[in-house]
């Protein structure tokens, strides 16, 4: 394919790149991330939630996972900052009788102290002392997150030297902030596993998604870079990165 062929496109793709929710069945099957990982993030929240559990899910997206686990709807809040997703989930989870509140402060959370039994996060912020306020005695929080080094060596592709944007993210530093909070960590890992990408349209797209990781990308910018990747993909049938996730399980005592 010329280079004007894939130039129209990666623009295309660049044009589209939007969702709702955290929806990335846009590039179903034309990449893969995720499938390998140690843990289940939902088998361990189900380990410890129980019926009657007040469940807070901080930064829900657009609440598809939240709304996976089936937790009776009066035991559950969650809040949301990202506006798009503020008004989905105004209209999907409030009439569902969810707790549902807008939020994009992980400090300044809006519900009264020692709300919950659980909170749960998952690839969102948090503040730990703002968890400790709004857990009961015993309470839990559950969160797998992104670590600091995710998706380095495909920034390094097209962006050298772009700083991480959040460089304290990783397990060791993170356990120290939930001990010095006040909570015992119950259980706690972290991976490093591959991304795989088959197309560099589906890459385009994700790194205009993932814009904290790849700030200021464009297929215009990064285009010879973008066909480096194309002569890889070419010849290998794919192109593979590195994510990097932890998981923190920490209780209140």
């Amino acid at each position: 394919m010329k280079e004007a062929e894939l130039r129209a496109i990666w623009m295309e793709e660049e044009k589209t790149a939007h969702i709702t929710g955290w929806d990335f069945s846009h590039i179903h099957g034309r990449y893969e991330e995720e499938n390998d990982l140690p843990w289940d993030y939902k088998g361990i929240i189900r380990q410890y939630l129980r019926d009657g559990s007040k469940i807070l899910d901080y930064d829900t997206g657009g609440g598809e996972f939240l709304l996976s686990l089936n937790h009776p709807y009066d035991q559950t809040a969650a809040t949301e900052g990202f506006k798009p997703n503020v008004q989905l989930c105004k209209e999907k989870l409030l009439p569902l009788g969810i707790d549902f509140k807008e939020c994009e402060a992980p400090s300044e959370i809006p519900f009264e102290d020692e709300a919950f039994d659980m909170i749960i996060n998952r690839h969102g912020s948090f503040d730990a002392g703002e968890l400790y306020r709004l857990l009961k005695k015993d309470g839990i929080f559950i969160t797998e997150q992104v670590g600091s080094d995710n998706d380095r060596d495909l920034v390094e592709m097209v962006l050298p030297g772009t700083d991480k944007p959040f460089p304290h993210l990783n397990l060791r530093e993170q356990r120290r902030v939930f001990e010095d909070a006040g909570f015992h960590v119950i259980e706690s890992e972290e991976v490093y596993r591959p991304i795989k990408f088959y197309d560099v349209g589906a890459f385009v797209w994700f790194a205009r998604i993932i814009e904290w990781e790849f700030p200021e990308f464009s297929v215009e910018k990064c285009f010879d870079r973008l066909l480096r990747m194309q002569r890889i993909i070419e010849e290998k049938g794919e192109v593979e990165g590195t994510i990097h996730r932890y998981l923190i399980v920490a209780k209140k005592v």
